[in-house]
């Protein structure tokens, strides 16, 4: 059986979690703080991040990678079409949402979520970037209804964990949504993700974890 290892509050370990989800495949799941420095992680996650699955046949880490893998072990319920171009543009849509738009965004993660600072130059260095890429995106996203299309697809299980974060982080940062500035309108498009049986499985677990934390530090 496939290990699912990291934390509930992470948007990347419950985007492969809803493709587990998704399609069926049977997991447990293993509590891993990101950035462990313990050699049975590293092993496994030579960066320490999470998430990480553990095989039969070894451990693997990246999230889309591990999608790609799922896709390959059990092909359905499809989460990538089958004709090549359309799985191709699916790609193409995650690697804007993982790599343009939440990997930006994670610069103002230390001062929206955690009580850090950003100083305003790289604050309006990351408001600029963010600006083209979310323009970018907006023409490649399709929304009708799924991000990529009339399909749920990986383009979702990073969209519906990742575009609520850009939106709340910039919203904090800037006093500004630039997700729904840009006329991106996210939330009817989560709220309709979020009513899919997996979605309702990761946001209850994720609330679970959150709500262990906050208990523990009271």
């Amino acid at each position: 059986m496939i290990t699912l290892c990291g934390i509930c509050i992470s948007n990347y370990y419950n985007k492969v979690k809803l493709a587990l989800l998704e399609k069926g495949i049977p997991f447990q799941e293993q509590y891993v703080a990101t950035g462990s420095k313990d050699e049975a992680v590293l092993s496994c996650s030579p960066l320490g991040k999470v998430p990480f699955i553990r095989t039969e046949q070894g451990a693997l880490c990246e999230s889309q990678a591990i999608l790609d893998y799922l896709e390959a072990l059990q092909p359905e319920p499809r989460l990538l079409p089958v004709d090549p171009w359309a799985a191709a543009k699916v790609r193409e849509l995650t690697t804007f949402i993982d790599l343009h738009l939440e990997l930006v965004t994670r610069e103002l993660y230390g001062k929206a979520f955690f009580g850090g600072d950003i100083s305003e130059a790289n604050a309006a260095r990351v408001r600029k970037q963010l600006e083209k890429n979310i323009a970018a995106f907006k023409r490649l996203a399709k929304f009708a209804p799924y991000v990529a299309g009339d399909q749920f697809t990986q383009a979702d299980c990073s969209a519906w964990v990742s575009l609520p974060l850009v939106a709340m982080a910039t919203r904090i940062v800037y006093g500004e949504d630039l997700l729904a500035a840009a006329g991106i309108d996210w939330k009817v498009y989560g709220k309709l993700v979020g009513e899919r049986a997996s979605a309702q499985r990761v946001t209850a677990d994720r609330k679970a974890e959150q709500d262990a934390a906050a208990a523990k530090k009271g």
